[in-house]
């Protein structure tokens, strides 16, 4: 999709492990949680013949990277030590490598031992939840590894953060956060950059929404944005329905992502993510 009619020109290539990843027409970033207890799919995924089932699926559906959740970020989800993140991740992380070594893959984790861990095994990508509030080292780690970073907006923990969520002007405090950690990152030599307002996290359901209407304001940053609305509860409460029954309300809030300038959608059903981009691509741009 052209973005011909902004003044912003957002970065549209990801440097991974030395190739570069087109972001020019948006992609799918697949979910696979590998955790008991996830919001939607806990419990599903998590032995390896079953991660490697559902990365097949995801990669055979167009997801471009596949993201591998070891630590539930919900706020009810039980706390696991650094020890227990990497044990529960590694073993997978190496299968999946081993059986789609052209797959691109991100790590869902705020701890930057891990994150090393990871990269160690293969990985390409670290998404982190906490924008590196929760773990001092982890921008540091991230210059260090040379690896993209997606840096997400949160408040407090996961356990805090629905608790967080006063704002005097919501976006503009998102915006000045997410420049004062791209200033920092960029300090220490991180070159590849995606941004995540994060929503669900230190936001109501009406800031959510507030939130995606008003996400192209985050084309002046000119990086890549990730969206990661996928069967949240700010789609399945105002509908009253359960997160099972949530995607028709995803690919409705994926498409109005994509027009207004998202890069990625972070999705458990690639299938519809892919063709919600095909379709929302065949629009003209003048």
């Amino acid at each position: 999709m052209s973005d011909k009619n902004t003044f912003f020109k957002q970065k549209s290539t990801l440097n991974i492990n030395g190739k570069l990843l087109d972001l020019t027409v948006p992609k799918v970033m697949g979910i696979l949680n590998i955790t008991p207890d996830s919001f939607y799919d806990g419990g599903v995924h998590n032995n390896i013949d079953q991660a490697l089932r559902h990365t097949e699926k995801h990669l055979s559906e167009g997801a471009a990277i596949i993201d591998i959740g070891a630590y539930s970020s919900r706020p009810s989800a039980a706390d696991i030590s650094v020890k227990d993140e990497i044990d529960r991740l590694r073993p997978v992380l190496q299968a999946i490598a081993k059986r789609f070594p052209e797959a691109i893959l991100s790590i869902d984790t705020f701890r930057s031992e891990v994150a090393t861990a990871a990269v160690n095994e293969g990985a390409h990508i670290i998404n982190d939840i906490s924008g590196g509030s929760l773990d001092e080292r982890m921008f540091e780690t991230i210059a260090e590894l040379k690896v993209p970073y997606i840096l997400m907006h949160m408040r407090g923990t996961p356990k805090t953060m629905q608790k967080l969520t006063s704002y005097n002007n919501m976006v503009q405090e998102i915006l000045e956060y997410f420049i004062s950690r791209i200033s920092d990152l960029r300090s220490l030599g991180v070159k590849d950059i995606i941004i995540d307002p994060g929503y669900g996290f230190a936001k109501t359901t009406e800031q959510n929404y507030e939130l995606l209407s008003r996400s192209d304001q985050f084309k002046i940053l000119e990086l890549p944005v990730l969206t990661a609305v996928s069967r949240k509860s700010m789609i399945y409460k105002p509908l009253e329905i359960s997160a099972d029954e949530a995607l028709n309300g995803t690919t409705a809030l994926h498409t109005i992502a994509l027009l207004k300038g998202s890069s990625i959608l972070r999705a458990h059903d690639v299938k519809q993510a892919v063709e919600a981009i095909k379709i929302v691509s065949m629009l003209p741009s003048y």
